[in-house]
């Protein structure tokens, strides 16, 4: 004879559900997510010269720094428990043109920033910008005809300076430029030339954001006509994310990144619940000087905000996190 299987009661006050919740140590038990230092992707503004170090106006308490400085820092992101950096560099204007020229030169100041954490720790996963506007005279993406941007030659451009990172000890190639085409051309040319084990990070789902201003501002990368509405995604839309993500997948991307953070969580769930591919998401610029204005002016408790914001973003399905925060953060996680 079966045994009888009576149903759960969900009445009060048979159950209670605030009883797993009645202490610290309880909630601790049940709670369904955490944050670790593995869950953390620490982005790098690197600029030329040495012992420079310059904060961002518009990011109160972030950075550029000069690669003497970056091996320092680095260092210490090592030892806080952190595995990887995402670099950027601000170029000076006047090694910017239309083509990119600056970004495949094998002595520039991505490819030494590469070679500097490479050499200061080995291990430190180094994961690179690839995109044209900090090398453009005109802040876009790409390359630029007639008021248009072209996407085949960018593609090509991208794919190059894709392979000039990888020779330079990148181990992971982050297109952010959100043209069509770019992940297949990377791989194929990476493959083309053995470097078969490097992995494409694809900005698959990167909107065209106001969030993204302090960020510019940290780049002078701003676009210098016009928007990047004709290559970045409308705001309003979610199932287009959906086909941008799987054709990047298919093109041989093998992590998948969703852009901005917080106001794209549902994008965020949405992919997460289609696709078994590596998620990263970056809490953008905007999100961090937003917190850290409204702090300052002692509206809402920083730290507390702070950590709920990243536990949502992967509560809703990332499975690592690129935040200015970092730093704060691993201090309240350790």
């Amino acid at each position: 004879m079966k045994p009888k299987i009576y149903k759960k009661q969900t009445m009060y006050p048979i159950q209670r559900n605030r009883r797993l919740r009645s202490s610290e140590s309880l909630r601790a038990l049940f709670q369904e997510y955490s944050l670790s230092s593995n869950d953390f992707i620490v982005p790098l503004f690197v600029i030329d010269g040495k012992q420079q170090k310059e904060e961002i106006s518009s990011m109160p308490g972030y950075y550029r720094m000069s690669t003497d400085l970056v091996s320092i820092h680095v260092k210490n992101l090592w030892s806080m428990g952190l595995k990887s950096v995402l670099l950027f560099v601000k170029v000076p204007d006047s090694l910017k043109d239309n083509e990119g020229t600056e970004a495949l030169n094998p002595d520039g100041l991505m490819q030494r920033a590469i070679k500097t954490v490479k050499d200061s720790v080995p291990k430190m996963v180094v994961m690179t910008d690839v995109a044209l506007d900090p090398y453009s005279s005109f802040g876009h993406d790409g390359i630029v005809k007639e008021g248009i941007i072209l996407n085949d030659a960018t593609v090509t451009l991208l794919s190059k300076m894709a392979l000039s990172h990888a020779q330079a000890g990148a181990d992971v190639i982050a297109p952010s430029d959100m043209m069509d085409g770019r992940v297949l051309k990377i791989r194929q040319l990476l493959e083309a030339e053995s470097y078969t084990d490097i992995v494409i990070m694809s900005y698959s789902a990167k909107y065209a954001s106001g969030f993204y201003g302090p960020f510019r501002d940290a780049l002078d990368s701003a676009p210098g006509f016009g928007d990047k509405k004709t290559y970045q995604m409308d705001s309003a839309n979610r199932k287009e994310a959906i086909n941008e993500v799987h054709a990047d997948i298919n093109e041989g991307a093998d992590i998948i990144m969703i852009k901005p953070g917080i106001a794209y969580l549902d994008i965020v769930r949405e992919i997460r619940d289609s696709t078994n591919t590596p998620l990263a998401v970056y809490q953008v610029s905007g999100e961090y000087s937003m917190l850290k204005a409204a702090a300052k002016l002692n509206w809402i408790n920083h730290n507390e905000v702070m950590m709920e914001q990243l536990i949502s973003i992967k509560r809703a399905g990332a499975n690592m996190i690129a935040s200015y925060f970092v730093k704060d953060a691993i201090k309240l996680i350790s």
